[in-house]
């Protein structure tokens, strides 16, 4: 036999990874001996896997392993994330290749199209684990759509609307105006920008100073005397939404505007001048304009003084009706012209340069909305306290224990989680509705109209209409550790018995609240024990210059290519070479090509 003079990586990888398979040596059954099991943060099925995941994989690998040769059953499963607004986003971006608009599909049509997203792009991250040389048992393959886990979604969604956790109301919430939805607020990116502060001037009515209301026709010839108060905003276009001008009271300087008013620019809308102590007499001119639909604290301020709401703004970002003036044009264009229409009124006393931090969507990259909307919610204050003790007790550990802290900072601050999405791609709310807009929660329609045909007696089933939300990707991915193996489904069969908990969960720390501390929540509320012993949270990989690597700067090397090129071991030796736990790592070809 002539043996090649240079050593072939694919030949022998290949061979060797087909041997393991056709022995099932990675598969897993409960026997005698103590389980070491691993579920692998599901990859969404929206591409491929990066150098992040390579990373995750291969240490999950090395532990996996190490638990297998020192004789304990150990088991790996992978699987796939369905990824509701990312997959959605390029299902809608395929489509148009195509020339089909989503709008033009049924919901069955569209799911079709999404399904076949996900079986090819699916198929192409189980390939990936394989070249890789991943040791998972394959044939417990998972994915947060498969039957039983859209069942066992549903049931933990009754189960805890059940219980008084889940409510729908109207709230501020953060919406995605690319992905025409609404996103968690965890689901945000705060990122500085180069900005604007425009110092826009709004006309005054001060009663015992003024004898009848000023005539807005032809201000600068008949009102000369005209006292004005300026109010700085980085957002000129939600002027048009503006219902009042706020102020601290111990502000002195607007001290004698008490029982005062102001006409907003261009549209000439009377508001009333109020008073709160949420108000910074130090930033910009020391007063705030109110538009209750777009912001937050304008929001709740609102709601103190009961105030009205105006939503200028339409789902795409575009401006409504109610703006009165720039209907249909983008926001960001609008703010541009409104700009310029108040300079040449003489209403816009000066404009200044700034930084401030924008919300962006983790999905989209689009800046991120303010938005009043009725949505589902669930109640997190109860669900998070056996979470924080499992923590502070030390019961889940985490490496590094750097983390320790802002864990415990995020669940002890933490707020409702909005669950519900504007989408087709998930698990569909199993809320329906009458026509009078009383609604139940139930597992089916039938289920459903027998319980609204309680109150209604004249009812018809075809009367009644499914919600046509889904539920957000997390609140399927949480149940993660549970339902791969039929654990809310099926409750103490066999193997959730013998695998749960689990003994290790490697991921990223950009997701430690996303999902860790909602596996948590999860596991002790349907299995009343932790799903996991040790948390390891890998680094980011960054790029020899210490850039976050991204396909637009090119810099994010193709994993395949760098299996064919260097093999698969030497890739694996690569990245970890230059892992330090916990911290991000600059990776460079440089070291596979050590490791080779």
């Amino acid at each position: 036999m002539e043996l090649p003079t240079k050593y072939s990586p694919t030949s022998v990888e290949d061979k060797w990874f087909a041997h393991w398979m056709s022995k099932q040596y990675f598969k897993s059954t409960p026997d005698n001996r103590e389980a070491f099991t691993i579920v692998i943060p599901p990859p969404n099925v929206t591409g491929v896997l990066h150098m992040g995941h390579t990373l995750n994989e291969t240490i999950q690998d090395i532990l996996i392993r190490h638990a297998r040769m020192t004789g304990k059953n150990a088991c790996w499963v992978p699987g796939t994330d369905h990824a509701s607004i990312a997959t959605e986003a390029k299902v809608v971006a395929m489509l148009k290749e195509r020339g089909i608009d989503k709008k033009d599909l049924s919901r069955e049509e569209f799911l079709k199209y999404a399904f076949e997203w996900k079986d090819k792009y699916g198929g192409i991250i189980i390939h990936q684990l394989e070249k890789l040389g991943c040791s998972c048992d394959y044939d417990r393959t998972s994915f947060t759509m498969d039957d039983h886990y859209y069942k066992a979604v549903i049931k933990v969604f009754i189960d805890l609307h059940n219980k008084g956790l889940i409510y729908r109301g109207a709230r501020m919430i953060n919406w995605d105006p690319a992905a025409l939805t609404a996103l968690s607020d965890e689901e945000v990116e705060y990122k500085e920008v180069n900005s604007k502060l425009y110092y826009v001037k709004y006309a005054l009515i001060i009663p015992e100073e003024n004898d009848g209301l000023p005539n807005f026709e032809n201000r600068k010839s008949k009102i000369v005397n005209q006292k004005w108060i300026t109010v700085a905003t980085t957002r000129p276009e939600t002027i048009l939404g503006d219902v009042a001008i706020c102020c601290n009271p111990d502000d002195e300087r607007y001290a004698h505007l008490k029982g005062a008013f102001a006409y907003v620019p261009l549209i000439n809308r009377k508001i009333p001048i109020i008073f709160d102590e949420y108000v910074d007499k130090e930033f910009g001119t020391g007063c705030l304009k109110i538009t209750p639909a777009h912001d937050l604290a304008d929001y709740n301020i609102g709601l103190k003084h009961n105030l009205p709401i105006i939503d200028t703004l339409n789902p795409n970002g575009t401006l409504s009706e109610a703006a009165q003036l720039y209907v249909g044009e983008d926001r960001f264009i609008a703010r541009k012209k409104i700009a310029k229409d108040l300079a040449e009124a003489g209403l816009l006393a000066k404009e200044e340069d700034i930084k401030n931090k924008n919300g962006f969507s983790q999905r989209t990259n689009a800046v991120v909305e303010p938005r009043i909307s009725t949505q589902w919610f669930l109640k997190m204050a109860d669900m998070s306290k056996p979470t924080i003790n499992a923590q502070a007790t030390g019961d889940v550990k985490f490496y590094p224990d750097k983390f320790d802290n802002t864990f415990k900072y995020w669940m002890e601050n933490i707020k409702d989680w909005c669950i519900s999405r504007q989408l087709w791609w998930g698990q569909q709310i199993p809320a329906y509705y009458a026509p009078d807009g009383s609604f139940v929660v139930a597992e089916s329609k039938e289920e459903a109209f027998k319980k609204l045909q309680i109150a209604n007696s004249k009812l018809q089933i075809e009367d009644i209409k499914q919600d046509e939300d889904v539920l957000d990707t997390w609140f399927s991915s949480w149940l993660w550790p549970i339902e791969v193996f039929n654990g809310i489904t099926e409750p103490d069969n066999k193997e959730i018995n013998y695998y749960y908990p689990t003994n290790v969960l490697v991921t990223g720390q950009d997701i430690i609240f996303f999902w860790v501390a909602r596996m948590m929540m999860a596991g002790f509320e349907y299995k009343n024990e932790r799903p996991f012993a040790d948390v390891y949270f890998t680094g980011m990989v960054r790029d020899k210059q210490g850039r976050k690597m991204s396909k637009s700067l090119g810099n994010s090397p193709e994993l395949l290519g760098l299996i064919e090129q260097f093999g698969a071991d030497a890739v694996r030796f690569g990245i970890m070479i230059s892992s330090p736990a916990g911290n991000d790592l600059l990776f460079d070809e440089s070291s596979c090509e050590q490791g080779r």
